[in-house]
């Protein structure tokens, strides 16, 4: 049989090559760490859809000014469309399923997200079970405001309205929780708030632990500014609370009960609600993962980072999201092009103000060891103890700098 010159010349080409589709990963959560990974991911090349159930994003950081009235609640709000003109698909659902063996996110309304790769970074939740008395009723009395939003608002509105005279309560849970420093700048600020307009109240801080994030640089920052306003208790002097009482506004300890005309209750917490959906979190309620490529321990092919993991000597923060994105990233973009995971170094910085005008700081450099993020020898440390007055003004600029520059960086 002959065979046509056009048939010989076709069979002795190669075949065609196929282009092959862009690897997909779906990003659950767009905080601090979600935000960042998606356009991180999109940057690589790597078809990127960020799923967030909220159009506005309230951001935490800064939130404790807003609670002292320093700072209007606008300025912690941040939208999406700067992720969307770098060609990132932002959906505003609720994922409500993850299939980690069929690759693919399920959200509220039925859609379904499939992916190569997924990556969560789903903050926490408030454990209403862990405190007696404390749930989400008591929480509209005695607000938590670790979430920040109608929290915030709510906590201070109820500082504002308390009349002069009166005593605010703070209860500070267990670690680990969100922002280690956070519920003790909290207590400056507050105790700057009734400094300045309710000069005969007082402030007492519960605590369940002894030792604390910024410890020296807190307590001698409040015996030069807040003498007879402030009172902490911690752990071993009584500070642990066990119970409260929303109708009453009563905390009860191991010693005794306090009444607040203001309570603050700061309860224990977990990682976000999807992470237990999708198998990712442990007993603890917070998820292991590899320190290399923060791919879940528990569920492969899933990344997590933010609050939500058990990071080792790196505490959960926002500065901390953020650098765990940008490496989760990395790691993610190897894995789908079959390269290595780099080894990774990360940073995290963490200011406090004491006051308008008053700032502290603390930083730490971290890498993979044993199987978690260890501190780098010899790196880090926190602001000096006996540091003069311009240095701590220059700490606070450093901090409004510092928040101005991440969310510009995140979300535009």
């Amino acid at each position: 049989m002959r065979i046509g010159r056009r048939a010989l010349a076709a069979a002795l080409l190669p075949a065609p090559v196929l282009a092959q589709a862009r690897p997909r990963v779906v990003v659950v959560g767009g905080g601090f760490g979600g935000a960042t990974a998606a356009r991180a991911l999109a940057r690589a090349g790597i078809a990127t859809t960020l799923v967030e159930a909220n159009a506005t994003y309230t951001a935490c950081p800064f939130s404790n000014a807003v609670i002292a009235g320093l700072r209007g609640m606008g300025a912690q709000r941040f939208g999406y469309d700067a992720l969307r003109a770098e060609g990132i698909s932002t959906i505003h659902q609720r994922a409500v399923g993850i299939d980690a063996q069929a690759k693919r996110v399920t959200l509220a309304d039925g859609t379904v997200l499939p992916f190569d790769r997924a990556l969560l970074s789903p903050g926490i939740e408030i454990r209403f079970d862990a405190l007696p008395g404390y749930d989400e009723a008591a929480a509209e009395v005695m607000p938590h405001a670790w979430q920040a939003g109608p929290q915030t608002e709510l906590l201070a509105a109820q500082l504002r309205a308390m009349a002069d005279g009166g005593t605010v309560v703070m209860v500070v849970p267990p670690n680990p929780y969100r922002c280690p420093p956070g519920p003790y700048e909290r207590a400056s600020l507050i105790a700057h708030f009734l400094k300045s307009t309710k000069p005969r109240s007082k402030l007492l801080v519960l605590d369940a632990k002894d030792v604390f994030s910024k410890q020296r640089l807190f307590e001698a920052a409040w015996a030069a500014l807040y003498p007879g306003l402030l009172e902490y208790v911690p752990l071993a002097m009584g500070g642990r609370v066990t119970a409260v009482d929303a109708r009453t506004r009563t905390v009860t300890t191991d010693f005794g009960s306090q009444q607040g005309a203001v309570v603050n209750v700061i309860p224990p917490q977990r990682a976000g609600a999807i992470a237990q959906v999708a198998g990712v979190a442990d007993r603890s309620g917070w998820c292991p993962v590899d320190p290399a490529s923060f791919e879940s321990r528990l569920v492969p092919g899933v990344h997590v980072i933010g609050d939500a993991i058990i990071a080792g000597a790196m505490p959960k923060s926002a500065f901390a999201a953020n650098a765990q994105a940008r490496v989760a990233a990395a790691a993610m973009a190897a894995l789908l092009a079959g390269r290595a995971v780099p080894a990774p170094k990360l940073l995290n910085t963490c200011y406090s103000l004491v006051a308008p005008e008053y700032g502290i700081s603390v930083a730490g450099v971290y890498q993979p060891a044993n199987g978690l993020l260890t501190d780098v020898p010899g790196a880090g440390g926190t602001s000096a103890l006996d540091a003069p007055a311009s240095v701590r003004e220059a700490e606070a600029r450093y901090a409004e700098d510092w928040f101005a520059t991440i969310t510009a960086d995140v979300f535009g």
